[in-house]
């Protein structure tokens, strides 16, 4: 065992933690969390440039629609009440699409939640990436920890002065670049790029960038970690989805303890002593503040940078990895019931080690099949079914839609040769960035024909009629039926629309009112 004196003693203090918690009108207490290296940092990096890339680049893509549409790839079109993904296109009345997306979103983070914990907000949360970025920021500027922290405290001076400066001002400029990626994701982002730039963007596009931009700087670069204690509801809710096999970020005191940072001294002594040896290189590398030795925390968002640091402690020590590591409450509370035999003493080393010093056969140790359990298989089961149902709708739709409303004043209208006349509006829906010639026909009530106001044509019952691409088309129809041919005060036939290229159809059933159902 190497000497635990040549491990560096940081001196951080868990600012978030339950014992020293402020109430909440204390003022802030800031948090400057030393660089951390490892295995999820590396992971941190990799998930921060995806979700960074992804969203800066995302507007620029380009999809080819034809000549009647954008081709933004991904755009939701406010103007023309369109969303756009790729080869997807979703008008107004299929908003249950979105709808769909975002129960599956809720479900997964069930799903992500139950079974790795707070993953959501260790990785990928918006407040988690965009508090990293700054965080990237401020390091490459006033240095890592010691450095900030005596600058913090030191008087104002012009090189104080400069950092702070150079540092806001590039909090600022991603702020703003943030807000303005936004509004690229609602119009054509080459042409509002220069619109916003010579000023002649619309309002709201301005006031969205200034919003956003005062947001992100506020929430990202000087709030940081309160606004997942004190804003966010997820960590009170989170603890609902948590169970025994749920992995967390989990200090493993059943190894750890008793703490010392004179191990060979207390050894000699005869007592027992634990792997810790209170360096707090937890502590320092924490961007929430709080001590994870002190147990589940609400503040805690399982970043895991407390398990990198304390690697690489472990590593110069030559003793194992997982003092702190993603671990299940039960195979926690199994290793605590081996450390203290079976609860009847404080935890004692030797117990869960063999007499060369390696682990017990016995410890129990995290494997992935531990998180495959019913109530995983049942968040998947829900998320799947509804995901190859949203799958089978989309690509089982029709691109072509009819909708029909009868007059209501009048009702009908007897004609001069005594046949009887009912109005109706058609709306003839072209859901494809492409014009298309609609065949329009009456089927049923016989011996009637239609007339199309505006379609210089005699009354048929059936007419051809142009329709714009990506467009509702309104037409006034008047169905007209002789005398002799009424039966009954109510008959109903059907408005059918055809595209003879694309071979989709559409029908919709209507009535016909006849004197007798006036009165």
């Amino acid at each position: 065992m190497r000497d635990n004196t040549q491990i560096e003693r940081l001196e951080a203090e868990s600012v978030n933690s339950a014992e020293a918690r402020q109430p909440l009108y204390a003022s802030r207490r800031k948090i400057f969390p030393k660089r951390a290296s490892g295995s999820f940092r590396r992971f941190k990096w990799l998930v921060m440039a995806i979700t960074l890339g992804t969203y800066y680049l995302t507007p620029w893509l380009r999809w080819d629609r034809g000549p009647f549409a954008l081709d933004q790839a991904v755009l939701v079109d406010l103007a023309n009440r369109r969303v756009y993904f790729f080869f997807i296109e979703i008008w107004p009345q299929e908003f249950y699409y979105v709808a769909g997306l975002l129960v599956m979103a809720g479900i997964g983070l069930f799903l992500v939640t139950s079974t790795v914990g707070r993953a959501w907000c260790g990785y990928t949360c918006p407040q988690t990436v965009w508090v990293d970025l700054l965080l990237v920021v401020e390091r490459a500027i006033e240095g890592d920890r010691n450095a900030r922290m005596k600058l913090d405290s030191g008087p104002w001076t012009v090189r104080k002065l400069g950092l702070r400066v150079s540092k806001h001002a590039t909090w600022l400029v991603i702020a703003a670049a943030t807000g303005g990626a936004w509004i690229f994701y609602f119009a054509d982002a080459p042409t509002l790029v220069g619109e916003v730039f010579s000023g002649t963007a619309a309002p709201v596009a301005y006031i969205t960038i200034a919003v956003l931009t005062a947001t992100t700087y506020t929430f990202g670069g000087l709030m940081r970690e309160q606004v997942c204690t004190y804003m966010c509801p997820w960590p009170r809710i989170q603890a609902a989805m948590l169970d025994e096999t749920s992995l967390t970020v989990t200090y493993n005191d059943w190894r750890g303890e008793p703490r010392s940072r004179h191990a060979k001294k207390v050894l000699a002594a005869g007592q027992p002593v634990g792997d810790c040896v209170d360096c707090n290189a937890c502590v320092a590398v924490c961007p929430m503040g709080i001590d994870i030795r002190d147990g589940q925390q609400l503040e805690c968002i399982t970043c895991a940078l407390c398990i990198d640091a304390c690697d690489g402690v472990m590593d110069k020590l030559g003793r194992e990895r997982g003092l702190i590591s993603y671990a299940t409450l039960s195979d926690y509370n199994a290793n605590v019931m081996l450390a203290t035999a079976g609860g009847s003493c404080p935890v004692t080393p030797s117990l869960v080690r063999t007499v060369n010093g390696k682990f017990s056969d016995k410890v129990a140790h995290f494997h992935i099949g531990k998180i495959f359990r019913p109530r995983t298989y049942v968040y998947m089961a829900v998320w799947s079914l509804i995901g190859l149902g949203l799958l089978y709708s989309l690509l089982t739709r029709d691109r072509l839609e009819i909708n029909v409303l009868h007059d209501r004043n009048p009702q009908f209208v007897t004609l001069s040769e005594g046949s009887i006349r009912n109005g109706y509006t058609v709306k003839l829906l072209n859901m494809i960035p492409e014009p298309r010639t609609i065949i329009v026909t009456i089927q049923g009530l016989p011996g009637a024909q239609m007339s199309v106001a505006g379609v210089d044509l005699p009354a048929n019952r059936s007419f051809a009629i142009p329709v714009e691409p990506d467009r509702l088309k309104m037409l006034k129809v008047f169905v007209r039926q002789p005398a002799e041919q009424i039966k009954g005060q109510a008959q109903t036939f059907k408005f059918r629309v055809e595209d003879k290229a694309s071979f989709e159809s559409d029908e919709y059933t209507a009535t016909f009112n006849a004197p007798e159902i006036a009165r």
